[in-house]
Formats: structure tokens, sequence, C-alpha cells
């Protein structure tokens, strides 16, 4: 049997006249797109075009949810409330749905953005608010989680199903966390290492850590960062390298 995997990026990100990535670009390579909630970034209009292009292409849609952060593109830490995170979940989730109906499409599972994602990886607490959140509004729709972080857990807990998800374009410490952005190395740049180093993640498990040790990673999609740098020609070379290995790119959702 070939062995399969979803390739996902995050989208509808540009804002009035501030341009984030190239959603048309990476369209034709991703199997999934995370779009933007309008929390983090991204308009309605924006969003809808983006999501009316998603449609087009075939591309499965996700919410991408995030803190309520524009100003800090939802990379900044937030101690929010447990019912004002599932409102803000809740609202999120919603308005893509309408959006994403009104564009011919609809919404297939939920990823966090940013520092919520990181933060619900291993913080309980905040984790039950986005799981209460998916429960309340759309419980059969998958959430998108750190591959081997203890929400994944929590989650089969409560009953909602994880996407495992590894990172393309970024360093993992020895434990299977991500490097933090603030760190030197942290983002990948090399379109042909990253290729490898994701066709290694396939085949054997799991990639070369920051420390330089094996780390297993089990994954059932991995995630190049629309707004990285070159992020268009990592994705590019990622498909290129799997299909010519028998690799099926495909959409999890």
């Amino acid at each position: 049997m070939k062995k399969r995997i979803d390739l996902n990026s995050d989208l509808g990100e540009s804002f009035g006249q501030w341009t984030m990535g190239d959603d048309a670009a990476i369209l034709q390579i991703v199997s999934s797109a995370n779009v933007a909630c309008g929390f983090h970034a991204g308009s309605p209009a924006g969003i809808l075009e983006t999501l009316r292009a998603a449609r087009v292409q075939g591309v499965a849609v996700g919410a991408h949810v995030a803190y309520p952060d524009l100003v800090g593109f939802g990379r900044r830490n937030m101690d929010i409330a447990s019912d004002e995170l599932t409102a803000d979940v809740i609202y999120q989730i919603g308005a893509l749905q309408g959006l994403a109906q009104a564009a011919g499409t609809s919404v297939r599972y939920v990823k966090p953005h940013g520092a919520l994602y990181n933060t619900i990886a291993d913080n309980r607490r905040q984790a039950d608010a986005v799981l209460d959140a998916i429960l309340s509004v759309a419980p059969a729709l998958p959430l998108v989680a750190l591959a081997g972080s203890p929400l994944q857990a929590w989650a089969r807990q409560k009953g909602v199903r994880t996407i495992a998800e590894a990172f393309a374009d970024r360093a993992y410490h020895s434990d299977g966390s991500l490097v933090s952005r603030r760190e030197p190395g942290a983002v990948l740049h090399d379109a042909r290492q990253i290729a490898l180093r994701m066709f290694r993640l396939i085949t054997e498990g799991g990639v070369e850590s920051i420390e330089g040790e094996f780390t297993p990673v089990q994954a059932d999609s991995i995630c190049v960062h629309g707004d990285t740098a070159g992020a268009i020609a990592m994705a590019g070379e990622i498909r290129r390298l799997f299909e010519a290995e028998g690799i099926v790119i495909q959409a999890f959702a």
C-alpha cells in the first residue's frame, strides 16, 4: 500500500494593504488550507477569496483559530479565561463556516494558530477550553495537534479526533517540542534539505533534532508555514520528492 500524507499551509492571512504569503500559488501544491478566521490575521473579503480559491483547487479547508492578537500575529502568549477562550474559538469557527458556505465549500477541521497552538499542546486548562468550543459547535471536526503532545490524549478523552502534525520548516528539540522562534536555527529555509528531512520523517518515523539526535515524530499531516520565506519552493520540493517516491499527497479530512 502506498504511503499517504497531508500537506497543509496557513492561508487567508492578508489584511487590507498588508499581503501575507501567496495563497494562489501554494493552493496548487498543498492538500489542506488552514484559513485565518480574523483574530490573528485576515479580512472577511480576503478570507472569502481564499476559500473560493481553495474550492477551485479541491483543497480541504480548516479553521485556523487564534488568540485575539492582530498586532502580534497571534504569536504572543495570552492567559485568557477559559470561558472567554471557548467563546472566541466558537466565534471563529462559526465565522469561517459562514464564509465557507458562501464560497461553496465547508470547514473540515480545526487547527489553532501560533501561540494558541503551542500553549494548548501542554496546557490542560486552555486545551479543554478549545476542545469544549469544538464540541459545542462542530463536534465532528478533527483537531490538528502537535505530534506526540499531551493534547492528543486530552482530546481523545473528550471524544475529539486529532490529526498529528509535523512542521517542515521548524526545528525540533529531542523531546519532540518545537524550537522557539526566538532561538537561532528555529526556522529552516533550505528547500531540498527540508524535503529530504520530511521524506525521512515519512520513511523512518522521525527527524534529527537541533541537538543532533534522532527524534521520533509520527505525523498524519505536514505543515509549511505560508509566511516563511521560500514557502512555495519548500512545499513544491516536498511534493515533487514525495510524488517521485510514490508517496501520495492527500487531505486527511
